[in-house]
């Protein structure tokens, strides 16, 4: 039964971002963007310099939040706040890029939709999977 939650969340998850994606291209008029799937598309150096600090810095913090969370005994739902805090960031620096640097400045919309549902979904899951009150 765990498993079917599971697949239904994810469902659920990826068929929103979806549909926030294309009621967005839809009322904001934006291009759709040919990118291939689990590349970073970069704007310019600059970015691609950024990001990759943001990536590095998020890898390390994520170890220090994990140590915590298992032998410090902190909330599951630390994690999952940095967690979130940190993909805000990324994909806030990402938008910034590319409202300011791109050939296609409308793309940040539908960056910042993104996020927007995944940081409601996330906070949304904490709640309904009571993962506020978990402890290992």
């Amino acid at each position: 039964m765990d498993g079917l939650k599971i697949a239904l969340f994810l469902v659920v998850l990826f068929g929103g971002m979806w549909l926030v994606k294309w009621l967005l291209r839809k009322s904001f008029n934006i291009e759709k963007e040919e990118n291939a799937w689990f590349s970073y598309n970069h704007v310019n150096y600059l970015h691609k310099k950024i990001d990759r600090g943001l990536r590095i810095t998020t890898m390390l913090v994520m170890f220090v939040v994990l140590y915590l969370v298992f032998f410090k005994g902190y909330s599951f739902a630390f994690y999952i706040f940095i967690w979130v805090a940190f993909m805000f960031v990324e994909s806030s620096v990402k938008a910034f890029f590319q409202w300011k640097y791109s050939d296609q400045p409308k793309q940040w919309i539908l960056t910042m939709g993104e996020i927007i549902f995944l940081v409601m979904v996330s906070i949304i899951a904490t709640i309904q999977l009571d993962l506020v009150n978990l402890q290992f």
